[in-house]
């Protein structure tokens, strides 16, 4: 049986591939906006280095959500796990928007400005977009691995809620 904060990591990572793969084709096909990618690199100093970027979006969406994810889930005001990822991710985007992307021109570096507007309407629509999806496989797949123990803790033979 895993941990809730194993399930979120896995489930962060899930949800941190689907957006990605987002990014990627806005990256390529695009781009519609600037990338959260491309914004981490500019907010983390390194704006010609977008792998920097990558890195900290990989980082942050699978071990820091993903687990926060994990340890919040249960308490969140929801019924459904894809509505708590929902709820989580568009939260989590509000506190970012609100303080990480004004600081850092404070701090130093070039100016994203709140919710990162200072890169454009589209960008903002974008960023609220891809995180309600991250927050959709979130929660899905915590939702699906938590049922996953609750199955294998139940006895043998024992119907269960949600099993045919």
């Amino acid at each position: 049986m895993m941990s809730r904060v194993q399930k979120g990591v896995i489930a962060g990572l899930s949800a941190t591939v689907a957006v990605s793969l987002l990014e990627a084709a806005n990256l390529y096909f695009g781009p519609w906006a600037a990338s959260f990618p491309r914004l981490l690199s500019v907010m983390l100093q390194a704006p010609d280095l977008m792998i920097v970027g990558w890195i900290a979006h990989f980082l942050v969406g699978t071990f820091v959500f993903g687990a926060a994810f994990g340890v919040l889930c249960p308490r969140l005001p929801t019924d459904t796990p894809e509505s708590k990822g929902i709820l989580f991710a568009v939260g989590a985007f509000i506190v970012m928007g609100l303080t990480v992307a004004p600081l850092v021109g404070a701090l130093g570096g070039r100016p994203v400005g709140i919710f990162f507007m200072q890169a454009g309407f589209g960008t903002l629509a974008w960023m609220i977009a891809t995180h309600a999806i991250y927050g959709i496989v979130l929660g899905s797949v915590y939702g699906r691995l938590v049922e996953r123990d609750k199955r294998a803790q139940s006895p043998a033979g024992a119907q269960t809620h949600g099993s045919s």
